[in-house]
């Protein structure tokens, strides 16, 4: 017989007993016959047998408090002191003395001088050996048998012990009063608990609040609206105190995520078990001062990061000296698709390393060797709310790469988790023993981290891509495992490793058009000899010829209009893909020189660009014209040595950017040949900038100079004009022109106010 129906023979009147998921209180019990009267909360009566509460298999004591009514967990041992612990390892031991004539209750390693005359088994009964314990308890000194808390024990209290112990093997010797139901606050009235839901209802909606105030709202509550009598019923600060952080926490979350955990919620875990299932993306501004190439000067970058959730690889990333646009976002999505070359300094260590799928494989099929970064479409991809992940450009590219783009919850950040932790791991693990790191906030910022800043972009870029292969993708992630194997010892590497041994992988590398799928659209009409329209500017080239003056024969919302992509980072070029090759064509803008002869610009110069043209009255009637004022607002792009005048750093760090994202555009654009044979070299840096701008200062000089100067007038004409008490000439002849159109014209406004 169990320990649970042995002490369910033993119940007392006015026990609780679960009886098939209801509960029954215990009214009448008849040893004689065998039987127990019980009754449930509905007013039903039964009577069952001690045979039946024994082996009824759903059966068991309540764990209802009798003090607070509640359901409470069993009692263990952690919930005693270390005082009452060794007090009961002392019962037991008295206990099982008396039922076996041994302390440890084992005859087969008896202690020294086990067993004793007066609790051998062999000579004495149950009963004997009970009231010798009795004898033995109260023969103790009265303060060493307080001390240990037997100095009441009778015989009545050794029975209780054993049929507790029957029942609870661990804790059938403790006192009840070690680990007393809680009862509460009896000082919280209904009045003050109804003022304390009230008041955090209320101060959710608010800015945060300390204690203090909370307390003063309480009283307030309390006072309008159960009057005076009830306020002298509320209870201390401290209570009130301790009762707000057992019934809502401590608060000291941030008052935006306190009000998010009230949203409402399936309350479902997504469950990842594959790589590529979600990809998490973030971005935030790179904890260290760089140097940019063009001017030498110190920047602040960002750093867009790509996740794996399942493996924790980081697949992908980005630094942009602004902001990341939709852009750069695409091209990170394509980055996630393409396998990352092996570089220079990497060894073979650095190598495609993945079971299954050899690394020849693998590079006949990529065109070159692949690093050991895993690489695969994705399918759900995890953002913030940012509006560069909301536009139309990004939905456009989701579709061309059949990934599903999916912002986190409001006021959520644990839907992305993943890569939240993983910007704080790479600062402990990398940015911090950089020189120029910035630190997590400005107060932790050093003397001059803009001075001790001696890392390029390009040096940051190539040692972050080498630190992620080399030691990211093979640190152990602890905490991470997998689903699967919760305890064991895993890797980004090995995690992705064991997923193709598990449900195989698919070897798909997209083709180098997919750069150009990627670029914003433009509906756009082919309009004679001029080409294509695009955001003010013209661009041309010799794929448009045979569709001149023609609709592309599309109908709906665009109809008729042919669909023309640009990268916004480097405006000087557009790009067409042939209806019946399939072909991927340039083209230029039309206002540009021959190659090398003019830097690139992007949307924002571009503004710019027509900005300064409607202020110098220019209207050009053609993009040829708009060339002076492109070379006045690039001529920054030159060297520093060829610089014609000094700039801000506010206009340096302008300049930098722009070139920052034309080599970013050049970088993601495919090599000469890949996607085409029209797509050919396109230059990088100008050559005649300082020239042309010369020529252009020179030839307004020239201009300035052709005109006859007009004449200067007379000398105290201005104060002429000033003077209020002139007297007017009595001659019209020998009155100035000038001044006397003025005085009438200040006659007649006087006249009109």
């Amino acid at each position: 017989m169990s320990g649970q129906a042995a002490g369910l023979l033993e119940v007392a009147v006015g026990e609780s007993l679960i009886l098939d998921d209801e509960e029954w209180h215990v009214d009448l019990v008849e040893p004689q016959y065998g039987r127990v009267l019980l009754a449930s909360r509905t007013g039903t009566r039964q009577t069952v047998s001690f045979r039946m509460l024994a082996h009824h298999p759903r059966c068991r004591r309540s764990t209802v408090s009798t003090a607070s009514g509640q359901h409470l967990q069993p009692k263990t041992e952690g919930d005693l002191s270390d005082r009452q612990r060794e007090l009961l390892r002392i019962r037991r031991g008295h206990l099982l003395e008396v039922e076996t004539g041994y302390r440890g209750g084992d005859p087969f390693h008896p202690g020294p001088g086990e067993p004793r005359p007066e609790y051998d088994p062999d000579c004495t009964t149950v009963t004997q050996r009970r009231w010798a314990k009795v004898a033995e308890l109260q023969a103790l000194d009265p303060e060493h048998a307080k001390m240990l808390g037997l100095s009441r024990v009778s015989y009545r209290t050794l029975t209780r012990w054993e049929s507790k112990r029957r029942v609870d093997v661990t804790m059938g010797c403790a006192d009840d009063r070690w680990t007393p139901a809680s009862r509460g606050h009896p000082s919280i009235t209904a009045e003050v608990r109804k003022a304390i839901l009230a008041v955090r209802q209320e101060t959710q909606h608010r800015s945060k609040i300390n204690m203090r105030a909370r307390v003063g709202l309480i009283h307030q509550y309390v006072l309008e609206t159960f009057g005076e009598e009830a306020v002298e019923k509320i209870p201390s600060y401290g209570t009130l105190r301790i009762v707000w952080q057992e019934w809502f926490g401590t608060g000291r979350a941030r008052q935006r995520y306190a009000r998010s955990m009230l949203l409402e919620t399936t309350g479902e875990h997504v469950l990842v078990e594959r790589p590529g299932q979600v990809v998490a993306l973030d971005t935030t501004v790179l904890p260290v001062m760089l140097r940019e190439t063009v001017f030498d000067d110190p920047v602040t970058v960002h750093l867009t990061l790509a996740m794996d959730v399942y493996t924790h690889s980081l697949v992908g990333f980005r630094l942009t000296l602004i902001s990341d646009t939709s852009t750069d976002v695409a091209m990170l999505l394509r980055d996630l698709t393409m396998p990352l070359p092996m570089r220079a300094d990497w060894g073979e260590d650095m190598e495609w390393p993945y079971p299954g799928v050899p690394a020849a494989l693998v590079a006949e099929f990529a065109g070159h060797p692949v690093a050991a970064l895993p690489f695969f479409s994705p399918e759900t991809v995890t953002t913030d709310h940012g509006s560069v992940y909301r536009n139309h450009h990004l939905v456009q590219a989701q579709h061309v790469l059949g990934v599903k783009v999916l912002p986190a919850r409001v006021l959520r950040p644990t839907d992305k988790q993943a890569v939240e932790r993983a910007f704080g791991a790479v600062r402990s693990m990398l940015f911090e023993y950089l020189p120029g790191y910035t630190g997590v906030d400005v107060s932790d910022r050093g003397a001059d981290p803009e001075g001790d800043a001696v890392v390029t972009i390009a040096e940051m870029e190539h040692l972050l891509a080498t630190w992620i292969v080399k030691i990211w993708q093979n640190r152990r992630l602890g905490e991470h495992a997998p689903c699967w194997d919760p305890a064991g010892d895993h890797s980004p590497n090995t995690l992705f490793a064991a997923s193709m041994a598990q449900g195989g992988w698919a070897l798909e590398i997209p083709s180098p058009s997919l750069y150009y799928r990627l670029l914003p659209r433009h509906q756009v009409i082919i309009q004679g000899k001029r080409g294509v329209k695009i955001r003010g500017l013209w661009y041309d080239g010799r794929a448009l010829a045979p569709y001149r003056d023609q609709g592309s024969g599309r109908g709906g919302r665009h109809k008729d209009r042919w669909t023309v992509h640009r990268d916004p980072r480097d405006a000087r070029f557009a790009f067409f893909q042939d209806p019946r090759t399939h072909e991927w064509h340039e083209l230029r803008w039309t206002g540009m020189p021959p190659e090398g002869e003019v830097p690139a610009f992007t949307d924002a110069r571009v503004r710019e660009l027509l900005t300064a043209a409607k202020q110098a009255g220019i209207k050009p009637l053609s993009d040829s014209e708009l060339l002076p004022l492109l070379l006045q607002l690039l001529a920054a792009h030159t060297t520093v040595q060829q610089w014609p005048g000094q700039l801000t750093k506010a206009q340096r760090s302008e300049r930098a950017r722009e070139a920052a994202q034309i080599q970013a555009a050049a970088d993601d654009r495919p090599a000469a040949g890949t996607a085409g044979a029209a797509i050919g070299s396109r230059p990088r840096r100008p050559v005649l900038v300082d020239e042309a701008v010369d020529a252009e200062r020179r030839s307004r000089r020239e201009s300035a100079l052709l005109q006859p100067p007009s004449a200067p007038r007379r000398l105290g004409d201005g104060s002429r004009r000033r003077a209020h008490a002139l007297i007017a000439a009595d001659d019209a002849a020998e009155a100035d022109p000038h001044s006397v159109h003025d005085d009438a014209t200040s006659r007649q406004e006087e006249e009109q106010q």
